[in-house]
């Protein structure tokens, strides 16, 4: 799959990216860029594109001060 090819996503992420597209583009962000930051916001929630849903689920993420206070004791 070429880079920029966005076949690999569901109908949902693709209305989803361009609905936060058009809310950048109305805070004056420009084309190009608003669209990548569409696409990495939906990447960012959705974890990239079409997945096998029943298994799948989001590894725990403890906060980086939380790891830290548990590596120094």
């Amino acid at each position: 799959m070429p880079r920029g090819d966005k076949s690999a996503y569901t109908d949902k992420q693709k209305r989803k990216a361009e609905h936060i597209e058009d809310g950048y583009k109305r805070r004056g962000v420009g084309s190009r860029e608003a669209e990548r930051r569409a696409w990495a916001t939906v990447n960012r929630q959705d974890g990239g594109g079409k997945k096998a849903g029943s298994g799948r689920r989001r590894g725990t993420k403890s906060s980086s001060r939380h790891r830290r206070k548990e590596a120094g004791r």
